[in-house]
């Protein structure tokens, strides 16, 4: 159902049109396709059929074709993780990483990852880019360099100071190797670990296992820094408990020597008028020990997961780039993209030729960056597709309710299919009706995630 509310401030053409889609006689059906999609903002159409036949008599058990539905269209959800472009699966993604995240901070049995993990050493690290010039800030105390406080919401913040000579090609070089230098670290750290406990690498690799979940951020000055959970194992992973001599302090500290070892930088040669570079992180270090919930602290496994949560969706947006690849520079005009991302940008086109195997013109809305925003170690939690999987049997066991097919096993069953892309997004009208879906869904789930939270705060505080 729809409300005034829905309308409210449309413009008269996009007012038409919802109008016109909210009278139609498939309006009801189109809503319950939008809601089962989350309310995607770009949906896929799909245009087919399928057929379920019983595999020993041949018998038709159930026929389903788009034939009859609004536009003789099928809508799917789009899922891109990237909040700019579709809110609503976007928060579907951000569910899954919140997930996945907390089952290695916290467990979660139904994952096959035990509560027992809780009492493995488990930090949250910040590693963030050194600098490349001067840039518009709010220190704690006092004013930014050029003499003014500051509002948060200022333009200007994360900016150059001196564009003239600001590193605009060592920021985006910097954010192109920022993969190689994350891998450089995480090899270090298991030498550090091992330094520590007296061990070589091989008998580390018997007796400790280093895990993590990191997500990438862009900084407001448009250099790349990455957030991670790193958790100490026993050899088998989070089913096994780490060796004795293994605490978070231990951890803390070689996590601080390996950030800073000479092994863990990335060499990129001469090229053209760009001189030899050394990367390595910045001198901002962040390492916080993760607590369990209800223990008053500000870094919790909740607090930890939803953080990392909410950056897995986002990109370089927040610079004032775009979040979709750039044809030529002209787009920049027709879309005020501000002169700092505009800078950065040029340098990713101006650089490309001088290191071609970098791909750092197609990675210009990154400013250069084109690694994974999110990813894990192979034993810290499950995965996303494992997530996925299991929406998909749940929304399949569903389906086969809804059919009148829970009495035939699935094996007994043979399902003949045939689906052809019919286009994708919305209407102006369906576009501001199927926002408002969206809006109402998330409200749901917003509520019912307090409602849980507030129920293991009275647990926490209970035990």
């Amino acid at each position: 159902m729809t409300d005034t509310a829905t309308f409210a401030g449309l413009d008269p053409i996009t007012l038409g049109d919802a109008l016109r889609v909210a009278g139609s006689s498939g309006f009801d059906r189109w809503q319950d396709q939008i809601r089962r999609t989350g309310g995607c903002a770009d949906p896929i159409h799909l245009r087919g059929w399928v057929l379920h036949k019983d595999k020993t008599t041949g018998e038709l058990l159930h026929h389903y074709s788009t034939e009859h539905e609004p536009g003789g269209r099928l809508r799917v959800a789009c899922g891109n993780r990237r909040a700019s472009r579709c809110p609503a699966c976007a928060w579907t993604y951000a569910g899954d990483t919140y997930h996945l995240i907390r089952a290695g901070l916290a467990g979660d049995p139904g994952k096959d990852i035990p509560a027992t993990v809780q009492d493995h050493p488990r930090v949250f690290a910040t590693f963030t880019a050194p600098s490349f010039g001067p840039v518009h800030n709010r220190p704690d105390r006092g004013v930014c360099c050029c003499g003014v406080r500051h509002t948060a919401d200022d333009p200007a913040l994360g900016t150059a100071l001196d564009p003239a000579s600001y590193d605009y090609a060592g920021a985006v070089l910097f954010n192109n190797h920022a993969g190689e230098l994350w891998v450089r670290l995480v090899n270090r750290l298991r030498r550090e670990i091992a330094k520590r406990a007296g061990l070589t690498q091989r008998e580390l690799a018997d007796a400790c296992r280093v895990s993590y979940g990191k997500v990438a951020e862009f900084q407001k000055r448009g250099a790349i820094h990455f957030h991670a959970v790193i958790r100490l194992d026993g050899p088998d992973g989070p089913d096994s408990p780490p060796p004795s001599w293994a605490s978070t302090s231990l951890l803390t500290d070689a996590i601080r020597a390996a950030a800073c070892h000479p092994y863990t930088t990335v060499s990129i040669p001469a090229a053209g008028d760009q001189p030899a570079r050394v990367f390595r992180w910045g001198r901002q270090l962040d390492i916080r020990p993760v607590k369990a919930f209800g223990d008053r602290s500000d870094i919790t496994e909740q607090k930890v997961a939803a953080y990392v949560a909410k950056y897995a969706t986002k990109a370089a947006e927040n610079t004032g780039t775009l979040d979709r690849r750039i044809g030529e520079l002209a787009e920049l005009d027709r879309h005020g993209v501000p002169d700092h991302a505009r800078r950065l940008i040029t340098a990713c086109r101006d650089l490309d030729p001088l290191y071609p195997d970098r791909r750092l013109w197609a990675w210009a809305h990154m400013l250069g960056f084109r690694g994974h925003f999110s990813s894990k170690s192979r034993r810290y939690s499950t995965t996303l597709g494992a997530l996925r999987q299991a929406r998909a049997d749940y929304r399949a066991a569903q389906e086969r309710a809804s059919r009148g097919l829970d009495e035939h096993e699935p094996d007994t069953v043979l399902v003949l299919a045939d689906w052809q892309y019919a286009g994708h997004g919305h209407t102006p009208g369906e576009s501001a009706l199927a926002a408002s879906i969206a809006r109402d869904l998330q409200l749901n789930r917003e509520t019912a995630r307090e409602a849980l939270q507030d129920q293991l705060a009275l647990e926490g505080a209970a035990a």
